[in-house]
């Protein structure tokens, strides 16, 4: 008890440290995941003495950690974004991945001379890309919505199939054909608990009026965990879930849905924080060096062949321009999964697993270094650059539980076309009204000749019948102007 307040005092100031080191990377064009990570070999062994050699706990915190990140990548993932991309995306998290495991797992056996089963584990472990590492890096390459959209549905579902075969393996039981269903099994029923819970979520939190705004984002993430818990209680995949969870969550009309996002985007950059730092107390050194010639073999063989690979069988049906697969075969972004992947085997103490963890540990770092730092310049090489789009207006809702109505909050970004909109062509319908418009810091009562302007902040009161076609009419001229419905424009 006595040493509760220098271990909570720590923990503080190293998320400090993790939360500067943030604005540090960026303005050194350096990762800020290796920045965690050397954090962390600062505290352990080698540095301040902190011992942590724990393979199950490292799991299940790595475990709970990766479900934070699934929740934070659901929500704050479009689904306008994913569904040009459903085909190609799980194609790579699924197909893909069967090829990747393949090929890693043979070139181990022969290069390495390590055993097949052990072998097939170093595949399916690497195999896997890092939720955290591409929501945090794609998002600001400055690539299309189909192509981001489709390594961010590949990062949100292949740890749920990788995660099922690095189990099994570990499991040291005779593997067959019969795994097969079970994989269909484990991914189908995990993916209708996500898609069942999260509509049932939304369903739920559209009704109730909460005392207090912070509840919603807590009840959002509660619902993504318990779709985890619920998958996993039934033996099916508590990670699909959890994702899936979250990408209905996100894209419902949610109360306080930016509230919820910011939410989101600050839990999952603590997880990330907290388990790179944890990683790196856990990582020794002194083991690290003799696994760098591994490291290097796995990684240009995953980089160079197995990757490549894979992603041009897996696309080879949808017709994908060889630039764009080029950029998706670099953009296989490794990251802390593949590190709490490693530890499964170590925990159920399966010969070379300690081999395994050095030399995953070895190759994310450099993998990271390398990949980071020629995401942008590659974009640029292959001709990917996308147009700068206008981000799409912001509206948030809080219920008005007495007067059955809700209080929508919308924020006109730059580059929207409800500037320069008079207000009355906005035509709002019959039961939602613009009560307040706040501009440059001052509010003021609008009238029908009140034109709007870019950075202006609406409230607008609507009830509960017209809440939904406020909303859609608003985002249709936001996308398309005061002619939006003569464009075709609906706003859905």
């Amino acid at each position: 008890m006595e040493q509760l307040p220098i271990i909570l005092g720590i923990g503080a100031g190293v998320l400090l440290v993790s939360v500067v080191a943030v604005r540090v990377s960026i303005r050194l064009g350096f990762p800020s995941l290796v920045l965690y990570l050397g954090i962390g070999v600062l505290l352990g062994e080698e540095g301040f003495g902190i011992e942590f050699e724990d393979p199950m706990l490292t799991q299940s915190l790595g475990l709970a950690a990766l479900v934070m990140i699934l929740t934070e990548g659901g929500l704050t993932t479009r689904w306008r974004d994913v569904r040009p991309s459903l085909g190609p995306g799980i194609a790579l998290s699924t197909l893909s991945v069967g090829i990747s495991v393949a090929v890693t797992g043979a070139a181990m056996h022969w290069l390495l001379g390590v055993d097949w089963r052990v072998a097939l584990l170093w595949g399916a472990v690497l195999s896997s890309t890092d939720a955290a590492a591409v929501f945090s890096v794609l998002r600001g390459a400055g690539i299309s919505r189909r192509l981001r959209g489709t390594l961010e549905l590949e990062s949100g579902v292949n740890d749920a199939p990788v995660y099922i075969l690095v189990v099994l393996l570990a499991a040291e039981e005779p593997i067959t054909w019969s795994f097969l269903p079970l994989l269909v099994y484990e991914l189908a029923v995990g993916g209708l608990i996500g898609i069942g819970l999260g509509w049932l979520g939304a369903w739920t939190l559209r009704r109730a009026a909460l005392p207090a705004t912070g509840l919603y984002p807590l009840a959002t993430v509660a619902v993504c965990v318990l779709a985890f818990a619920s998958g996993q209680v039934i033996h099916a995949s508590g990670l699909l879930a959890t994702y899936l969870a979250g990408l209905v969550l996100g894209n419902s009309r949610l109360p306080h849905r930016s509230d919820t996002a910011s939410f989101a985007e600050g839990l999952g950059w603590l997880s990330q924080i907290g388990l790179f730092v944890l990683l790196g107390i856990f990582a020794s050194p002194q083991r690290l060096l003799d696994a760098i010639v591994p490291g290097l073999i796995a990684g240009a063989v995953l980089l160079l062949l197995a990757r490549p690979l894979s992603v041009l069988l897996a696309l080879l049906p949808f017709r994908v321009p060889w630039r764009e697969q080029v950029f998706v075969s670099w953009a296989g972004l490794r990251g802390a999964v593949p590190i709490v992947l490693a530890t499964i085997p170590l925990a159920e103490g399966i010969e070379g697993a300690d081999r395994l963890v050095d030399t995953v540990f070895v190759l994310v770092i450099v993998f990271t270094l390398v990949q980071g730092a020629t995401m942008t310049p590659l974009v640029r090489l292959l001709g990917l650059a996308a147009r700068a789009e206008p981000k799409e207006v912001e509206v948030d809702a809080a219920p008005l539980d007495e007067l059955g109505a809700e209080l929508l909050q919308v924020r006109i970004q730059s580059g929207s076309r409800l500037h320069g909109v008079y207000l009355a062509e906005l035509r709002l319908p019959k039961g939602a009204t613009v009560s307040l418009i706040v501009r440059d810091g001052k509010g003021f009562t609008p009238q029908d000749t009140t034109r709007l302007q870019e950075r202006d902040q609406l409230l607008v009161v609507a009830t509960a019948s017209v809440r939904a076609a406020a909303e859609r009419r608003i985002k249709a001229v936001d996308r398309a102007g005061r002619l939006a419905r003569w464009r075709g424009e609906t706003g859905s």
